[in-house]
């Protein structure tokens, strides 16, 4: 048999294995694996560099489908090329307990390199991930020792490029010319919808050439040699790449090819086995793979095997020559953090006048940055106010790929994405900040995270209406409370600069994403001869003071800036005779995980009066005050004016806690009389 015929006859098993997975499950997206199995049989085979029996072997290509509907399409090739993704699990697509979920998903099956689905989030991880191969060459290769050499591809969808994401993503990676991403337009210009003229004209390949890309066209998506030359053009191009497939959707369904119904829908049995006849394909058995093209696909697999061994050989050379930096790049690989890595956590000397926890933040990283070379991040256009600059490190840009400073530009939504891609890439710890209130344009990403675990971290300044004059539009009231919505993102907001740096010390270690929520106004720096360790932070709650010689009657209890508030009530009321209790109260997720006996230890079940204060709404403390409890909150837009005044107005003061304070003592008849 011919090579042609090979192509075909392996073109044809990716299109059916892949349908029928769909039909199987009677659930799914057989529009894009039927249109492109082309595509993914001229990457897969003729141009990914992969170990399929060592998918984090780390210098391998990595490829995204960013149009993560079509996952049986990954799956298939994952399963033909050698994964360890057997027949069975694609034919347990989208079932439950199976390792081939309905959109792809990081962590879960072998070879998927990050989760997608959401539209324009793989786009724009790919542009993270080719920034930390960019940024790791720069620092590790020698001449004549390129050991970190390898390209991002993806698959594109009109879908992805609709997305504003996209657009954010790709306007940043022409800036910086990161010419190892390789992507597949897959332009069928359909969507659920129908034609993609009812709302998507524009012209995209004159949109990327402004956006500094090298563009390209292949008309047929079945011409493997057209693929793999534009792929070559591409990799010879020093600027980010774009190849313009004309495919047709569910291509080869004899009544739904390029129609919208070929999208989301499995066509039916008869459908697919017309389709199969038209094909001259075996009707039964289903996810029928021959022996010959089994062989053949696997044949890349140890193809690539063969590419790592190689590497791993040159490695040895490196070691050879430049044994310090080679045991630094495997230590980085493997994520393994310097030994006494956290003697560089800073400590600040108590101060009633204190410092603002973005600046405390700052200093943390930049004490954390002298002794984690691998920490490199930047912010949405705010460096200045989110306090996310290494000090004395130049910026990532075309001419200092060495840089560990990124200027995101004004992109929180791509750069929450591509931090994303760059910490799930390897070798790199990334943070991304912007203010607070702008975590809801990058909120898909910051999700993302926390359901795929990529060790992101989430700096967001400006906390609360504390930061004044910029008014409703810039505080935010009800964001910290959304992102403790997300399960498994942990939200720290520190109480002062000891808490901040523990928070940062925190983060480093977390094997996932930490959203770290900072003042912009100064907090005073407790004294922690005279109050509990700022390290208690770790277990996300602690008693910060006990006043009184008896058990406490009142708990008094905040989060962030407000400490300072609920701290100077309990001096007070202690003053005047009443046992009570404060506590700090920086992450709920990270009290939630501890044991049973240290959270009753903390918050006592027999101690009802509580009241907890928080510069943000009140939904949620309610699970910590119980029901004899209050909240001091703001349940509304807050105001422009000095970031002190507007405190006062909603009601976050000392002699509101005092009041507070002393109205739940009255009501429950524990306060003989007014003690102040």
């Amino acid at each position: 048999m011919g090579q042609q015929s090979i192509q075909s006859k392996a073109i044809n098993t990716i299109k059916f294995v892949s349908v029928d997975g769909v039909q199987t499950a009677n659930s799914g997206h057989p529009g894009l694996p039927m249109g492109n199995a082309g595509v993914a049989y001229a990457v897969f085979m003729k141009c990914l560099k992969f170990n399929p029996k060592n998918p984090k072997w780390f210098n391998r290509d990595r490829f995204i489908l960013s149009g993560g509907h079509g996952s049986m399409l990954a799956y298939t090739m994952l399963h033909l090329t050698g994964y360890e993704i057997s027949l069975e699990d694609l034919k347990s697509f989208r079932q439950w307990g199976s390792i081939t979920p309905g959109h792809p998903e990081y962590g879960m099956t072998p070879g998927i390199e990050v989760t997608t689905g959401p539209l324009g989030q793989g786009f724009a991880n790919g542009v993270g991930m080719a920034i930390a191969e960019s940024h790791l060459a720069a620092e590790f290769n020698r001449p004549g020792h390129e050991i970190v050499d390898h390209y991002v591809y993806a698959i594109v969808t009109d879908g992805d490029l609709m997305e504003g994401i996209s657009s954010e993503a790709a306007s940043l990676a022409g800036h910086l010319k990161l010419g190892k991403l390789v992507y597949f337009y897959d332009d069928n210009r359909i969507s659920i919808d129908g034609p993609t003229d009812l709302a998507f004209t524009e012209d995209r390949a004159a949109r990327f050439d402004a956006y500094g890309w090298h563009v390209s066209h292949v008309q047929d998506p079945y011409d493997i040699d057209g693929l793999v030359e534009a792929v070559d053009v591409a990799k010879a191009d020093p600027r980010p790449s774009i190849i313009f497939v004309r495919t047709m959707i569910g291509h080869g369904l004899p009544t739904v090819a390029g129609t919208s119904d070929a999208h989301g829908s499995p066509p039916g049995w008869d459908e697919i086995e017309q389709a199969k006849k038209n094909a001259g394909w075996p009707i039964e058995p289903r996810f029928y793979i021959p022996d010959d093209i089994r062989q053949h696909f696997l044949t890349r697999g140890a193809f690539g095997r063969d590419l790592e061994q190689e590497w791993n050989q040159r490695f040895e050379a490196y070691r050879a020559a430049y044994p310090d930096l080679a045991a630094e790049f495997e230590r980085r690989v493997k994520g393994e953090l310097p030994q006494d890595w956290q003697a560089a956590v800073p400590n600040f000397a108590p101060d009633a006048k204190g410092m603002a926890t973005r600046s405390a933040s700052g200093k943390a990283l930049n004490a954390l940055a002298k002794v984690l070379p691998e920490l490199m991040g930047g912010s949405a256009d705010l460096e200045p106010s989110n306090k996310t600059w290494i000090n004395n490190e130049v910026d990532f840009q075309v001419g200092t790929r060495e840089g560990r400073n990124m200027h995101f530009g004004v992109r929180e939504h791509a750069m929450g994405a591509i931090v994303n891609g760059m910490a799930v890439h390897g070798g790199l710890i990334a943070y991304g900040g912007t203010f607070l209130v702008f975590s809801d344009y990058m909120r898909g990403a910051v999700r993302l995270s926390a359901l795929s675990e990529y060790p992101s971290i989430w700096v967001f300044t400006h906390d609360s209406v504390g930061l004044g004059e910029d008014g409703p539009t810039h505080q935010p009231i009800e964001h910290v409370t959304s992102l403790r919505l997300i399960p498994g993102l942990v939200t720290i907001r520190p109480s002062d600069a000891n808490e901040t740096a523990q928070a940062w010390r925190f983060a480093i270690g977390h094997n996932g994403p930490v959203a770290l929520v900072l003042t912009r106004q100064n907090t005073s720096i407790i004294d922690r001869e005279v109050y509990a360790s700022a390290e208690e932070l770790l277990k996300g709650a602690y008693v910060l003071a006990d006043f009184g010689e008896k058990d406490p009657e009142l708990i008094l209890m905040a989060s962030g800036s407000e400490v300072d508030l609920v701290l100077k009530a309990g001096e007070s009321l202690a003053a005047e005779g009443v046992n009570l209790r404060v506590v700090s109260f920086p992450s709920w997720e990270l009290f939630a995980r501890q044991d049973k006996a240290y959270r009753a230890d903390v918050l006592p079940p027999t101690v009802k009066l509580r009241l907890a204060v928080e510069a943000g709404t009140t939904l949620g403390w309610e699970r910590w005050v119980g029901d004899q409890g209050k909240v001091i909150g703001i349940d509304q837009f807050g105001a422009s004016a000095p970031g002190e005044i507007v405190m006062a107005e909603y009601g976050l003061t000392v002699a509101k806690v005092l009041d507070e304070a002393l109205t739940l003592l009255r009501s429950a008849n524990l306060a003989d009389q007014d003690p102040v």
